[in-house]
């Protein structure tokens, strides 16, 4: 009866099966993060299309619009897509998720440098530098989203709402 019972101690067959019960759910977790952050990562990407293309267009138009509603209108087309009819979707992304910032900056001869910003192209329109500085005008467009998750874990930058906040920015020099 001992040499039974020893051989049985000795006897391996189902230590694989308990090792992969411990690691399975580790592994589970692990895939599901990455999943989640590849997505959110993904939607980064969109927005940041979205405002170089934006600016890419500003450079070519501005015909029918201000500089201000072509950009708005041109990162939300190319977030959200087109419709069957050609028209740009309206949602996820709204004018009110899109910034337009004007920029101003005076270098003054010594080498000091002043920056001025503005939202509103006609104030932004008026600012000058003092007589002697070099201007450079500049155009940006920052766009934000939130991305649900689809697996509910926290991975440490989960905001209270349950969402990821992502962000985008493009500019260029307009002077």
């Amino acid at each position: 009866m001992s040499r039974a019972f020893f051989k049985r101690l000795t006897d391996d067959r189902g230590a694989v099966l308990i090792e992969f019960a411990i690691v399975a759910p580790v592994l589970v977790f692990m895939m599901a993060g990455v999943v989640d952050m590849s997505n959110a990562f993904g939607r980064k990407l969109v927005l940041e299309q979205g405002t170089q293309r934006a600016i890419e267009k500003i450079m070519q138009t501005t015909e029918m619009d201000t500089v201000e509603g072509t950009l708005k209108t041109e990162v939300i087309c190319q977030v959200n897509g087109l419709n069957a009819n050609g028209t740009c979707k309206s949602t996820p992304i709204t004018t009110s998720n899109v910034t337009v910032t004007y920029r101003l900056e005076c270098k003054a001869a010594g080498g000091g440098i002043t920056t001025q910003t503005s939202t509103d192209a006609d104030a932004f329109d008026a600012l000058t530098c003092t007589a002697g500085s070099t201007e450079a005008r500049y155009i940006s467009v920052a766009v934000t989203d939130k991305y649900a998750p689809l697996f509910p874990f926290n991975f440490g930058s989960l905001n209270a709402d349950g969402t990821y906040h992502v962000s985008a920015t493009a500019g260029m020099r307009t002077q």
